[in-house]
């Protein structure tokens, strides 16, 4: 059984990541952030807007030194929400998408309630899972887990039920018993689809946190972004947007990171 899980695991020189390719990606990152402050800069001189309607990257850029300690304790605050929801919601998709392989009536009975489930925007359900879970992190958290548990479900499920059928067929003629083609065949076939549904999961999961925080909260980026909007501290809500965004990015690149290392055999 090991030998049919080298080959699917097998990585072919042209798919091995090249330390150039690796290093231009941040440094192009970097040259669309400039270019876009850039742009930025250039519309509120053009245009001659007032800072409470967009405010100057410089005025931005004095908020979050002189706001740091604030804008630092909101974020951890956040970073945990999006963190805990990212487990949560994967573990209940990589659970779910199992169910429904090795159980066909749980397939026929589970399969529609997930599509109709979509039916309902995810925000929607916010202020029942405030006065469910209260205003705490645990609301925050289930928001995050719900907005990827579709995404992460989905591409677990076509990546096991897609396993190639030479190899299971060969597994089928050494004697393999149900859990071991999933353990040896199915399970590292699928982790190409499922690293995809993560990828998602990484960018939306900090959707469902702030929107979370958005409908009741007492700290997080998403209440600040709520408080200095109301302040018309345009600059610090705007400070928050930043770190929100960057914090994405980041988390994105760290799991995309994590998963080429994991899964080396992935084009």
């Amino acid at each position: 059984m090991t030998n049919i899980t080298g080959l699917i695991t097998s990585q072919s020189p042209c798919q091995q990541q090249q330390p150039q390719r690796e290093l231009a990606t941040p440094i192009r990152l970097l040259i669309s952030i400039s270019v876009l402050i850039g742009l930025w800069q250039l519309t509120v001189t053009v245009f001659d807007l007032p800072s409470f309607i967009l405010p100057p990257p410089l005025d931005v850029a004095q908020r979050l030194i002189t706001r740091y300690d604030v804008l630092l304790s909101n974020t951890w605050v956040t970073s945990q929400e999006i963190i805990l929801g990212l487990a949560l919601g994967l573990s209940l998709g990589l659970c779910f998408a199992l169910q429904m392989l090795l159980f066909k009536p749980v397939k026929r009975w589970l399969l529609p309630l997930l599509i109709a489930s979509q039916a309902i925007p995810v925000f929607a359900i916010a202020p029942v899972l405030m006065l469910w879970l209260g205003y705490g992190i645990g609301s925050k958290v289930v928001m995050a887990a719900l907005i990827i548990f579709f995404p992460v479900t989905t591409c677990c499920y076509d990546g096991l039920r897609n396993t190639p059928t030479g190899y299971l067929e060969l597994s089928a003629t050494m004697g393999a018993t149900k859990w071991q083609k999933l353990k040896y065949i199915r399970f590292p076939a699928a982790l190409p689809a499922l690293a995809s549904g993560i990828r998602v999961a990484v960018v939306i999961a900090p959707i469902g946190a702030v929107a979370g925080e958005w409908v009741g909260a007492s700290k997080g980026l998403g209440y600040l972004m709520l408080q200095a909007n109301a302040r018309m501290m345009i600059d610090e809500m705007f400070a928050a947007l930043f770190i929100l965004s960057l914090l994405s990015i980041s988390l994105y690149f760290i799991t995309d990171r994590l998963l080429k290392r994991l899964i080396p055999w992935q084009p």
